[in-house]
C-alpha cells in the first residue's frame, strides 16, 4: 500500500508539532496524532456520513470515489454513502466494484446507503408506494453488493398522522421483506414531518414485525415543520426523540452544526446523547456528519470526531 502522510491540524486540539508524539494507526500508516485515532476502549466506532462533505461533491471538487481515501485522512473507520452522489451508479456493477476497490485499499468498511430522492413510503397512495418501495430495491442490492449492512429511507408524504403511520408500516413491511433476502436492514431516521416526531416513530415501530427494519436517529433532526426559509416552526424536543428512536436503532448519526472554544458542539449535549447511545447497549458504528456553514467541513468532521472521541472516553 502507497504510503501517505496527513497531519490533522485543528484548533479544537490546540497542540503544537512538536507536542504531538508518536504516529500510527495501525495497518493504515496514517501519520496522524496517536492520541486522536486510537479508538480503542470506546464503546462504538466512528464512520464518516458523506453528508459531511456535500458542498465539495456538489461543486466537483471532490468525488465519490474519493471518499475512502478522504474518510481515512480523518481517522475514520466506516463509509456511510448518500445516493445522490452515485444515483446513476446503483446498477453498475463496475462502479461498485470499484467503490469496493477504494474502500478496501483504504482500509474502510462500507456501512450503509442514505436513499433520498426514490418516492414517498408514507404516502397513503398505495400505488404510489408500491413504485417508491420498487425505486428502492436496487439500493438494496448495491447495499449488499458493497458488504453494507443497511439502507436509510425516508418516511415521508404522509397527510394524515394516523394514516401515515399505517402506510409506513406496509412500506417498511415490504421493503424490509424484499431485504431480508440480502442480508440488508431497511433503517428510517428522523428526516422531518412526522418522522421527526419520535412518538410517531415509536407508534410505527411497533408495528414492524420485521428484524431487519430500525432507526438510525440523528442527534440534530428533531423539527417537524420548518418555513420556506427553513427555519423550525415545530421543534421536537431531541433528548426525548432520541430516548424513543434508540430502542430501535441499528445505526447512530452524530449531526453537528457549530463548536465553542473548548470543542464542544453549541446546540447539542454530546454527552448526555451518547450516554443515552450507550444505556441502550448500541455498540456500532457512530456517523459524523457535520451540517455547519461557520468553518469548513474538513475542520467540522475533525471537531466532531474529537468530540466523539473525548465523550466516548469519558463514558467508555
Amino acid at each position: 500500500m502507497k504510503r501517505r502522510d496527513f497531519i490533522i491540524k485543528t484548533s479544537q486540539t490546540g497542540l503544537a508539532l512538536s507536542a504531538l508524539g508518536a504516529y500510527a494507526y495501525k495497518d493504515l500508516e496514517l501519520l496522524v496524532p496517536e492520541e486522536i485515532l486510537n479508538t480503542e476502549g470506546l464503546f462504538f466506532k466512528i464512520s464518516l456520513a458523506q453528508w459531511s462533505l456535500h458542498r465539495a461533491l456538489r461543486s466537483g471538487k471532490m468525488d465519490n470515489l474519493d471518499f475512502a481515501t478522504k474518510s481515512r485522512s480523518f481517522g475514520c473507520e466506516g463509509l456511510e454513502y448518500v445516493s445522490g452522489f452515485f444515483k446513476n451508479k446503483a446498477k453498475d456493477l463496475r462502479y461498485l466494484k470499484e467503490m469496493n476497490s477504494r474502500a478496501n485499499a483504504e482500509g474502510q468498511q462500507n456501512v450503509l446507503i442514505m436513499v433520498d430522492g426514490e418516492g414517498n413510503l408514507a404516502d397513503a397512495n398505495l400505488s404510489k408506494r408500491l413504485k417508491a418501495i420498487d425505486n428502492h430495491h436496487k439500493w438494496v442490492e448495491a447495499a449488499n453488493y458493497l458488504g453494507c449492512h443497511a439502507i436509510r429511507v425516508n418516511l415521508a408524504g404522509g397527510v394524515n398522522e394516523e394514516d401515515a403511520v399505517k402506510s409506513a408500516v406496509d412500506s417498511l413491511e415490504k421493503l424490509s421483506e424484499f431485504a431480508k433476502g440480502s442480508n440488508i436492514n431497511v433503517l428510517v431516521e428522523n428526516h422531518g414531518g412526522f418522522s421527526s416526531n419520535g412518538a410517531w416513530m415509536t407508534k410505527v415501530f411497533s408495528k414492524v414485525r420485521n428484524k431487519n427494519c430500525g432507526t438510525l436517529p440523528d442527534f440534530g433532526n428533531f423539527c417537524i415543520r420548518k418555513d420556506k426559509d427553513r427555519n423550525c416552526l415545530e421543534p421536537y424536543d431531541r433528548y426525548k426523540g432520541m430516548q424513543e428512536l434508540l430502542p430501535y436503532a441499528k445505526a447512530v448519526s452524530a449531526k453537528s452544526y457549530d463548536f465553542d472554544a473548548d470543542g464542544n458542539e453549541t446546540t447539542i449535549d454530546y454527552l448526555k446523547v451518547m450516554k443515552m447511545v450507550k444505556d441502550v447497549g448500541y455498540k456500532g458504528f457512530v456517523g459524523v456528519e457535520f451540517e455547519g456553514s461557520n468553518m469548513s467541513e474538513e475542520d467540522g468532521v475533525k471537531a466532531t470526531r474529537e468530540l466523539l472521541l473525548k465523550v466516548g472516553r469519558q463514558l467508555s
